[in-house]
Order: C-alpha cells, then sequence, then structure tokens
C-alpha cells in the first residue's frame, strides 16, 4: 500500500530539524502526549477491573452464591418463624442440582462480642466444620492465625473483630444474645464465653470487621434453633451463572421457598462499578483524543513549511494519492510509537502496581489506602488482554482519522501556487 520512497520522504519529515522545516518538537509533544494518555487508561482500565475482580472474588469466596430461605409459617401462638425444618434432606436435594458444588444448612444471628473491656457488634454463621473449610477464602485467607481445626472447640473470627476486641487466637471472648431464656420475667439476655480458635483476613472490611463462625450443633443451642437452620448456603462452579440456575434450583427447593443470590446482596455495588467503569472509559478517551489532536497541529505546521517541497513532487510527477500517503505516514507513525510506549508503560504499571503503591505510600508517609471505605485491603490491578486492544485500537484509530485532514490538505495543495513565490 505504502511505497518505499513514501516511507523515505516521511521519515525525513519526520526527523527534519526546526531549522529544515521539520516539526521535530511538535513530534515529540505529540509522542509524548499520546503516549501518556495511552498510559492512562490501560493503567485506569487495569485497576478497574481488578476492582471488579477483588470485589467479586471476595464476595463469592466469603459467602454464598446462592442461599435458600423460606418463607416462613405461622406457628400456634402467632409467631412467624421462617426456619427450615429437614435441613439435611433439603441440603441433599439441592447438591444434586447440575453445578452444584456444595449446600450447606447454617445458622444465623447477630450478637454482641465482648473481650478486654471492648465491645463490638458481630454477625454470628452456624456451620459445620467440614463445611466451613469449604470457604475459600476462609480456608484459603491472606493472613490467618491459629487452625481451623481447632474450630470444632471453639469459634473463627475475622482479623478485623480480633483487632477492635484486642484479641488473637487462643484468647476468650464473650458474645452476648438478647434473644436467651425464656423466664417468668421475660427474655433474659444469653451470655456465653468462647475461645477463638482461628483468626482469618478475607481482604474485605465489611467481612472481617463482623464475620464470626460457630459449630453448627453450638449456634442451635446457642439461637435456640434446635431440630432447625436459618438457611441452606449453596456455592456452584459458575457464580456468574447463578441466574440461569435459578428455576432448577427453585425445582429442588420446592414450594414455600425462595432464593437469595449473590448478586442480589451486591447488586448496588456491581451497578455502581459498571456505571464508574463507563463514565471513567469516556473521560479517559476524551484524554487521548486531546492527545491525537496534538498530531493535526504538528501536521498542519508541516504541510505549511513543506509547501515548496510538495510543489516540487507534484511536477516530478507524484499524484495527490503520494502526498496523501506520505503525510498520512508521519501522523500514523507518531501515533502508532506513541501507542507503542504508552502500552509498555500501562502493562509495566499494572504488573508491579505493588511496588509502585508502596514507594508512593512511603512518600505521603502512610494512610494512603484506607480499607475501611475502600472494602479491600489493597490497591488491586488485573491487566486483561480486551482493556489493552480496546485503548490500543481506540488510540491508534484516532490517531489515524485525525491524521486525514492534515494530509488531505497537502494533498490538495496546488503545485503553481505552492512555487509562485519560490
Amino acid at each position: 500500500m505504502f511505497a518505499r520512497y513514501e516511507w523515505m520522504i516521511a521519515w525525513r519529515y519526520l526527523r527534519a530539524r526546526r531549522s529544515e522545516g521539520g516539526i521535530s518538537v511538535m513530534t515529540w509533544i505529540s509522542l509524548v502526549g499520546i503516549a501518556l494518555a495511552v498510559f492512562a487508561l490501560i493503567a485506569t482500565l487495569a485497576v478497574r477491573s481488578g476492582f471488579r475482580y477483588e470485589f467479586v472474588d471476595t464476595i463469592v469466596g466469603a459467602n454464598p452464591h446462592v442461599s435458600v430461605l423460606s418463607y416462613g409459617e405461622t406457628l400456634l401462638n402467632g409467631d412467624l418463624t421462617r426456619t427450615v425444618r429437614d435441613y439435611d434432606t433439603l441440603a441433599e436435594r439441592l447438591s444434586q442440582v447440575p453445578d452444584v458444588t456444595s449446600a450447606m444448612p447454617v445458622v444465623e444471628g447477630q450478637v454482641l462480642a465482648s473481650a478486654q473491656g471492648r465491645n463490638a457488634g458481630v454477625q454470628v454463621t452456624g456451620i459445620r466444620p467440614d463445611d466451613l473449610r469449604r470457604v475459600p477464602r476462609v480456608a484459603n485467607p491472606e493472613e490467618s492465625q491459629g487452625s481451623l481445626d481447632d474450630f470444632d472447640g471453639g469459634i473463627a473470627i475475622g482479623a478485623g473483630v480480633a483487632r477492635e476486641l484486642g484479641v488473637g487466637a487462643g484468647d476468650t471472648l464473650r458474645l452476648i444474645s438478647p434473644d436467651g431464656q425464656v423466664t417468668p420475667m421475660g427474655r433474659s439476655p444469653r451470655t456465653k464465653a468462647y475461645r477463638v480458635g482461628y483468626v482469618f483476613k478475607v481482604g474485605r472490611y465489611d467481612i472481617d470487621g463482623v464475620r464470626v463462625y460457630m459449630p453448627f450443633d453450638e449456634a442451635q443451642t446457642y439461637f435456640n434453633r434446635e431440630g432447625v437452620a436459618d438457611e441452606i448456603q449453596l456455592t456452584v462452579t459458575d457464580p456468574e451463572a447463578v441466574d440461569a440456575m435459578a428455576p432448577a434450583l427453585m425445582a429442588a427447593a420446592g414450594d414455600g421457598t425462595y432464593l437469595w443470590t449473590w448478586k442480589d446482596s451486591a447488586g448496588a455495588f456491581l451497578q455502581a462499578l459498571t456505571m464508574e467503569d463507563n463514565i471513567m472509559f469516556v473521560i479517559l478517551s476524551i484524554l487521548v483524543l486531546i492527545a491525537t489532536l496534538n498530531i493535526t497541529s504538528g501536521l498542519v505546521m508541516l504541510v505549511k513549511n513543506k509547501g515548496r517541497d510538495i510543489g516540487i513532487l507534484r511536477t516530478m510527477g507524484m499524484t495527490e494519492g503520494t502526498i496523501l500517503r506520505i503525510f498520512f505516514i508521519c501522523g500514523a507513525s507518531i501515533g502508532v510509537i506513541g501507542t507503542a510506549i504508552g502500552v509498555v508503560l500501562g502493562c509495566a504499571f499494572a504488573i508491579w502496581i505493588d511496588p509502585v503503591f508502596n514507594f508512593v505510600n512511603y512518600l505521603a508517609g502512610g494512610g494512603v489506602w484506607d480499607e475501611s471505605v475502600r472494602y479491600i485491603s489493597q490497591l488491586p490491578a488485573r491487566l486483561e488482554l480486551g482493556d489493552v486492544l480496546s485503548a490500543v485500537g481506540l488510540s491508534l484509530a484516532l490517531s489515524f482519522v485525525v491524521t486525514i485532514f492534515p494530509a488531505r490538505r497537502a494533498a490538495r495543495m496546488n503545485p503553481v501556487e505552492a512555487l509562485r513565490y519560490e
């Protein structure tokens, strides 16, 4: 498509000094601008993908993918109970559904935890030891103390709870529930001390700061749930496909039950992330457009400075198409080289984001990342091929488009007018 001499002339124009009518300074400005814009776009897309991946991974790694709950039934005394009877039978039926990896009956309740003169509200989940080992983020946490083997004789707590109460593995804390024994004077709070057998750090502030696991049988006694469970928690092979599995799960669960998926509980966060992704891509796309417009200004200056050369080339027999291709090569080359540099910088940033973040944190004196606000414990980045290709495609497309207009202007220049005053 491009002749060898076209490349030669375009390259000579690009590296020409300003005294020779070149645009070397504008070339460097355009090159640096595009490189920085592409770098910013790839880095932002990588962090965006990392946020979503880490956010979803901590949700599906520490929470059930699907919860099967009961609509409830009215007891003889008029109270409404939403507990699940025959929970083992129901869990067995649900585990037979294709792509269901586990079905775990649990008991849940909110209580006050107290230790070392400190208090914290916690969410207690009663679960069997074997089932707890199937919770990925708990069985393989970021950090841990103690061992899951000690869970049978105690409880497992999140790192945030341990930090708030000042306890660790082997210490004792007290759980206080307002829903205790029924006495002639009414219900009395139930208080019981438990040994901390295991401390885990999932990496999400809202989980580590409230989550407490208790053996299932003990939780039934503590929360007055003898013979029943509060819900059946399911994990599936592909958490993103839980909506498609809903009919099969409902058929297995039977009447009087409903499903609550991880997408239902985290729907607001996911929608906020999606909206933020779209807005950030649009804003950074404008940044890339502004950077590529430097190519246009540089080429306009080059065409003006090279008017005499264009007239001579046209009188030598070169066509308008040849002149257009020469100046298109000039602008497109800047876009391609700048994009390549930006891709390298953006990929390097995503790959070595931890050292970069640690350096920035050191310069700022620490405290740059507040996990109580961001919910996750560190700045994530995930480099995906689709994000890199979208950034490259956007940059190259804009570079090529903005190059066409000054290139056409050069091609349509009248050689007589270009040489009249020479």
